[in-house]
């Protein structure tokens, strides 16, 4: 072994930070990439938003009108090209880039849209809402006075997770405030009567029969079914509860469907944030016999570069400040850049989305039961992309078409044989397998395998075992535990 040096020319991806950028904004959603735009422009003095085009341009022939108004006296028409023939032979080194390409329309390229409907627009006021644990504590208040008291009180209600449950015991509290348990037990009393109905419970059980109380069945049968016979309710054991109780199993049934009408978590409306709506990165609308796709890009700021900083950079004398012409050429390759990455971004989206409209026409056709197997990999191949951009476009972004807003990524998914020799989508399948159970007779609910064999007759080849994997991901019960007396 020794040391030595060699030369080597190699290729290789080198992650400027124009480029980590880039792949950011074509990964970003809408509403993060507006942010992201407004921030550029807060710290790009050569970017601006333009605010009405139709606008900007009239003002800009008012303005070059009135320019050549007030010139028009003063310069004779002969001297006028010699004048700026000198000016532009005085001038130091122009900048490479050519500003043509970057006013007038080139820069609102894929941001136009047309203005003849009148839109008007009303601004969401958000309501001011009082805080969960501020409601609790102002019915405490109301509840006792006692300092103490409202003290212990004030650490239950923190104590409570975002179910409405108390995740502390009674002990803890008591050695945390030096008093005897019973103080506790009784200001738990106090949350315990407050709203929601069954906040401040330990378990699931007690939360289901503080509600029977405040209803007033803490002595009905269904109250004695939870207090007493809770594990067995929840193995729906309904013929054991009725032998012990004397009852059929009808009334049972009928005592474990009111029970299903009780909150198992009476705090979790509550305790959530504020519902986020989506708001769709793209819209499929239907044109006669075609599906068109476009960005949902109407409040993205339009950008385009600043024309005072052109006529700055344009009046600069020829030893002026180097710095000053560095940092503007400096802004204006980054401005430069931007637009042209926004606009690839916008194409990139399209083209994707369109790709994916041509595999899936029979979706929008039929619905989710005619969704097709598609991969990452398959829509790459096809429109001439990385695998890897075909995933940054479709993360985190919705579209919405004529049959309901969708995730991207739920048009991908794997495929499953059929008898044809064809592929069915793992998501068609589950559609099939929620429709067959929503049809079942509930007295004899249809078991794993019987769906199987069901599927298999119209023609779909899938196992007991990705029938119940399915069955399990869409959240719904085995047979047994489906079967209703």
């Amino acid at each position: 072994m020794k040391f030595g040096l060699q030369m080597r020319q190699t290729q290789r991806l080198v992650m400027t930070p124009k480029l980590q950028q880039a792949l950011k904004l074509l990964q970003v959603p809408t509403l993060e990439l507006q942010q992201i735009l407004k921030q550029e422009i807060l710290q790009n003095p050569m970017l601006e938003e333009v605010e009405d085009i139709e606008d900007d341009e009239e003002e800009m022939g008012a303005e070059a009108s009135t320019q050549e108004a007030e010139e028009a006296p003063v310069a004779e028409p002969t001297e006028a090209p010699s004048e700026t023939e000198d000016s532009s032979a005085t001038n130091d080194k122009e900048p490479d880039e050519s500003w043509d390409d970057y006013f007038g329309d080139g820069f609102d390229l894929g941001y136009k849209r047309s203005e003849d409907q009148q839109e008007e627009f009303f601004e969401r006021v958000p309501v001011a809402r009082t805080s969960f644990i501020d409601s609790l504590l102002g019915q405490l208040r109301i509840l006792t006075s006692d300092e103490i008291e409202l003290r212990i009180g004030e650490y239950l209600v923190g104590s409570l997770n975002e179910s409405g449950y108390l995740t502390c015991s009674l002990v803890e509290v008591a050695n945390t405030f030096k008093v005897e348990e019973a103080v506790v037990a009784r200001v738990l009393a106090f949350i315990q009567s407050m709203e929601p109905v069954g906040i401040g419970a330990r378990s699931l059980q007690e939360a289901l029969l503080i509600q029977l109380r405040q209803r007033g069945l803490s002595n009905s049968v269904t109250a004695e079914i939870i207090r007493d016979h809770f594990d067995a309710l929840k193995q729906r054991k309904y013929t054991e509860i009725a032998k012990k109780l004397h009852i059929s199993v009808e009334e049972v049934q009928e005592h474990a469907n009111a029970i299903k009408d009780l909150d198992p978590k009476p705090g979790f409306e509550l305790m959530t944030e504020e519902v986020r709506y989506i708001t769709p990165d793209l819209i499929v609308e239907r044109v006669g016999e075609e599906y068109v796709v476009f960005l949902n890009d109407k409040n993205v700021p339009r950008l385009r570069i600043s024309t005072a900083y052109k006529r700055e950079l344009d009046r600069a004398p020829v030893n002026g400040n180097k710095e000053t012409r560095d940092f503007i050429l400096g802004r204006l390759s980054s401005a430069r850049w931007l637009i042209q990455t926004i606009e690839q971004r916008r194409k990139t989206m399209v083209k994707v989305m369109e790709c994916i409209v041509d595999e899936q026409r029979e979706f929008f056709e039929r619905g989710p039961g005619s969704l097709r197997p598609l991969t990452l990999q398959q829509v790459a191949s096809r429109i001439g992309m990385h695998e890897s951009t075909v995933s940054r476009v479709t993360t985190n972004k919705y579209v919405q078409t004529p049959r309901g807003v969708f995730e991207l990524k739920y048009f991908f998914s794997s495929s499953l044989d059929t008898e044809d020799g064809d592929e069915v989508s793992a998501k068609a399948a589950k559609s099939q397998i929620l429709e067959i159970i929503g049809k079942e007779d509930a007295r004899r609910p249809l078991s794993d395998q019987k769906i199987a064999d069901i599927l298999k007759q119209g023609g779909l080849i899938i196992a007991r075992r990705t029938v119940a994997k399915y069955r399990e991901q869409l959240r719904i019960l085995p047979a047994r535990l489906r079967k209703q007396y």
